[in-house]
């Protein structure tokens, strides 16, 4: 379960981290404080993401091992 996580992360968090931070910059905030803070945001946003990912896919493997 864990390796699926880390998978998930992986891909997830600059995915969400990009996003928050290109939504700021189209709306003109171009202060770092406000980039740094969109990039831990989008990172602690992609834990639960991740999290529910490894888990769908987690059931997806359990089941066409069954």
């Amino acid at each position: 379960m864990f390796a699926l996580f880390l998978a998930a992360y992986l891909l997830t968090a600059p995915t969400m981290m990009g996003i928050i931070v290109i939504a700021l910059l189209t709306a003109d905030m171009f202060s770092a404080q406000y980039i740094i803070v969109a990039a831990v945001a989008g990172a602690v946003l992609a834990l639960p993401v991740a999290w529910l990912i490894s888990r769908r896919l987690e059931h997806i493997f359990d089941a066409r091992r069954s």
